[in-house]
């Protein structure tokens, strides 16, 4: 058995020699108001003041998170809804509400480095273009471009003239305030990834209420978006190339549904044709589970 050993066989700490009270007065015996003490007191307030944003940013993203998956459920409705502009009119109003949510995000990262909290507001951002881009396709059978969606997240507030005992200054020569946010290239391509999975549903939807046309406009839509995605293939970002096995399946079960509808389509009866391509659905995701 070693010195540094105590007669049970453990290892004695360093400071298992020093008195407890003897640390104690060392520790009061600091100076608070050397260089030292006050270079890190300035960091601990630095460190806080960015993790209380950080809170502040995921918190934000999670609002706009719900609130576009609300604005995606709302858009689903109009396959069934003979009232289609309503529909449209009603999920505008809630993309509105969604962008003052991403104002309120681009004020607090002025004057920061975006990257530096992109984690945190990431998720929101992609569910966002996932919304804007499907009621965009629904409205000119199109896929948004990220320059667009970038245009209306420009937000101009005019500043309110400041009351001052001098005269009242031209109100021509105010300053508008402007906010932006800018949606990455990596967000824009996972949103779109996923509205993959949202055209799918839809193309199910407009089958089960009669629509034969609108499957194979989707399945020409997503060939469209797969052969986009097939050219960046593993050189792109990780997070990309994984949803590209996602939006495989999706393309399958589109492409399914339009082979049923081509081929047997007269046989079954218009009713019944939904639950035929959820059971052909759930085949296809048990043989993609095997391989």
């Amino acid at each position: 058995m070693s010195s540094k050993e105590g007669s049970g066989g453990f290892r004695k700490r360093k400071h298992d020699n020093f008195p407890h009270g003897q640390r104690k007065d060392e520790k009061n015996n600091v100076n608070s108001s050397s260089s030292l003490m006050v270079s890190f007191k300035s960091f601990q307030l630095e460190l806080d003041t960015r993790h209380d944003k950080y809170e502040r940013l995921v918190k934000l993203s999670r609002d706009i998170t719900i609130e576009s998956k609300r604005t995606i459920f709302l858009l689903h409705r109009i396959t069934s809804d003979p009232n289609g502009e309503e529909i449209l009119n009603e999920s505008e109003a809630k993309l509105e509400a969604v962008r003052q949510k991403i104002k309120q995000v681009a004020q607090e990262l002025i004057g920061e480095d975006m990257y530096q909290f992109h984690r945190a507001i990431s998720p929101g951002l992609q569910e966002y273009v996932e919304a804007v881009s499907f009621q965009y396709f629904i409205k000119t059978r199109s896929l948004i471009s990220v320059k667009e969606i970038n245009k209306q997240l420009i937000f101009t507030v005019e500043d309110k003239e400041e009351e001052t005992n001098t005269p009242s200054s031209n109100p021509h020569d105010k300053q508008p305030c402007t906010w932006s946010l800018k949606v990455t290239p990596v967000d824009y391509l996972l949103g779109v990834a996923d509205l993959t999975g949202e055209l799918m549903r839809m193309c199910i939807n407009s089958v089960g209420n009669g629509d034969i046309d609108t499957p194979f406009e989707l399945s020409q839509f997503l060939r469209q978006i797969y052969d986009g995605f097939s050219y960046i293939g593993n050189t792109g970002p990780y997070e990309v190339s994984k949803k590209l096995y996602t939006l495989k399946q999706s393309l399958a079960k589109v492409e399914n549904a339009c082979y049923t509808l081509k081929v047997r389509g007269s046989e079954i009866p218009k009713h019944m044709l939904a639950d035929v391509f959820s059971t052909k659905a759930e085949m296809i995701d048990r043989e993609e589970g095997l391989s």
